[in-house]
């Protein structure tokens, strides 16, 4: 397995929805010369460590806490939690006539230092760029 520094670590926090699914996609594939490899993490001081962090919805009750442990790191926020962009998320899943679609909160990525694709920004559903201030990082 590649040493943290040499991979490309997309982490799963709390329980896992992908199952092997996660490993599959990941096996073999590279950003540059970084390996992908999926991480299941419990501990909110490992997810600095995350390229992207998935929040599993059992951690909703601590997902304001998550977002706020992570501060400026540049650690890309995915989750399907309702008003997940709304409360400082970057990345929210939703699904939309029986399809999973997603919401972008521009101003998180922002403040994360992470430029997001045009392209990815063309097909979300919505694109939040300014956050409200009071629910960002609480």
């Amino acid at each position: 397995m590649a040493d943290q520094e040499d991979s490309f670590a997309i982490c799963v926090l709390g329980r896992d929805p992908f199952g092997a699914a996660l490993d599959a996609t990941l096996a073999g594939e590279k950003v540059g010369n970084r390996i992908m490899v999926a991480r299941r993490i419990t501990d909110l001081q490992e997810a600095a460590k995350c390229k992207i962090l998935f929040i599993a919805s059992a951690e909703a009750a601590r997902f304001k806490q998550v977002l706020a442990s992570l501060g400026k790191s540049s650690v890309l926020t995915v989750s399907d939690l309702p008003d997940f962009t709304l409360n400082g998320g970057m990345i929210q899943f939703v699904l939309e006539n029986n399809k999973v679609r997603f919401e972008v909160n521009l101003a998180a990525a922002d403040k994360a230092g992470l430029t997001l694709s045009s392209q990815l920004l063309k097909v979300a559903t919505a694109v939040r760029k300014d956050a409200p201030a009071d629910n960002v990082n609480q």
